[in-house]
């Protein structure tokens, strides 16, 4: 059996207990980890072989395994509670890193063994991911859960913000092989966290919520039944659906051509391929904005703020169309992450508190998939777009975000949301 903290574990004024500061330092640690070893990763096997085919299979095998396992990891926080799973995810995180860097610092690894363990450490995200959404409402007041939300997602778009530039000086200043290590020490500093927190929780709290282990929606049920149900009542539930056609909508628009677009208009309007850097900054200081904004002000017309949300990043990945100098690029990007944050952190909030809690695991792996199943597909429209170059991109891409922000709006199940 497993006792999982509830939300009357913590205070009505959670932001005010230091126990949440583990909560919020763990997953914005976690998410710290994750920007870090994308960098590290791309660096050090671009180091052990020539630019080309195996940099890519190495990200792919990164990748790949935690996009196949986000939907039976949602079934899983179901089963055996968000708590169990974000901690034991959060361990196989460190000891995976740990196995990394001792295999970089005492061999010479081959290609293979590092895509190897970051497929592993991809399996460990795929865990990672849905838990750590489906745990803040089980100890959080709902009425807290924006700014909470808000706080979680602000310092994980921090480390957005900082990771690239960190890990490549780092590496530059005491390579490989000790910034691992660094990136391995985080990690368990985040695990620690992680698992303090919930075992504070458990320990103050006056009632928990049990559930067996192979028990879910009341019922004995296998994996598949208990994944189609969480399927079912996603595609059933119109708010549901409409949220995460939104999200998968501006994954397979926005990531392909600000990435792939923005290289090249870097290239050809914004003075040289470095620029790409600054502008892509401004992507993460806007995330972070949006993310403090939707939690210090929560909006009283939730429908309308989803709505406007999806048109700020559509608007600004049209804009990326007219702009010449790299201040007016950084300025657009920055809308595009003005709004994604802001998004973010309305629509998880919003799917905490409606979602039934038995389902909750399943749905918001299904909000996961939806930000990272698609990333293929966007680069492949960008990469079909870009000969018409990039002004017909941005203005495609940006008209069809734009289009999706109508749709939303016209939803009467999002539009009356409050």
């Amino acid at each position: 059996m497993t006792t999982e903290p509830t939300a009357g574990a913590l205070p009505r004024e959670p932001l005010g207990d230091p126990r949440l500061l583990r909560l919020v330092a763990g997953q914005g640690l976690a998410g710290l980890v994750d920007a870090l070893f994308l960098i590290w990763l791309t660096l050090f096997v671009l180091e052990l072989s020539e630019p080309g085919i195996a940099t890519g299979l190495v990200l792919v095998a990164a990748a790949l395994p935690r996009a196949a396992l986000l939907l039976p990891a949602g079934v899983l926080v179901d089963r055996l509670g968000p708590a169990r799973v974000v901690t034991g995810a959060s361990w196989l995180r460190f000891a995976v890193l740990l196995a990394l860097c001792a295999l970089v610092t005492f061999t010479s690894p081959s290609v293979t063994a590092v895509a190897l363990l970051a497929a592993l450490l991809g399996v460990a995200d795929a865990a990672y991911f849905p838990a750590a959404l489906a745990l803040l409402p089980a100890v959080v007041p709902t009425e807290k859960l924006p700014r909470v939300n808000a706080l979680v997602q602000g310092a994980e778009s921090g480390g957005d913000l900082v990771g690239p530039a960190v890990a490549a000086g780092v590496i530059a200043a005491v390579g490989f092989d000790a910034t691992l290590g660094g990136i391995a020490a985080m990690a368990a500093l985040a695990a620690v966290a992680l698992d303090t927190f919930v075992r504070a929780v458990r320990r103050g709290e006056d009632a928990g919520h049990a559930a067996g282990p192979d028990s879910i929606d009341g019922e004995q049920s296998s994996s598949a039944r208990a994944l189609g149900a969480g399927l079912g009542y996603a595609w059933r539930e119109p708010l549901v659906r409409g949220m995460l056609a939104a999200v998968a909508l501006i994954n397979i628009a926005v990531v392909g051509p600000v990435i792939v677009g923005g290289a090249v208009l870097a290239d050809q309007r914004l003075g040289g391929a470095g620029s790409l850097g600054v502008v892509l900054s401004g992507f993460g200081a806007g995330s972070l904005a949006g993310s403090l904004l939707a939690g210090g002000r929560p909006p009283a017309r939730r429908g309308w703020a989803v709505a406007g949300g999806v048109a700020a990043i559509g608007a600004g990945v049209a804009g990326l169309a007219a702009v010449t100098h790299v201040v007016a690029a950084t300025a657009v990007v920055s809308l595009v992450g003005l709004g994604s944050g802001f998004l973010g952190v309305v629509v998880v909030a919003t799917l905490q508190e409606r979602v039934p809690k038995h389902l909750l695991g399943r749905v918001l792996s299904l909000v996961v998939l939806a930000t990272v199943a698609f990333d293929p597909f966007s680069y492949l429209i960008a990469g079909v777009l870009l000969p018409y170059g990039t002004t017909t991109l941005f203005l495609v891409c940006g008209s069809a975000v734009l289009a999706g922000a109508a749709l939303v709006a016209a939803s009467p199940a999002i539009r009356s949301l409050r």
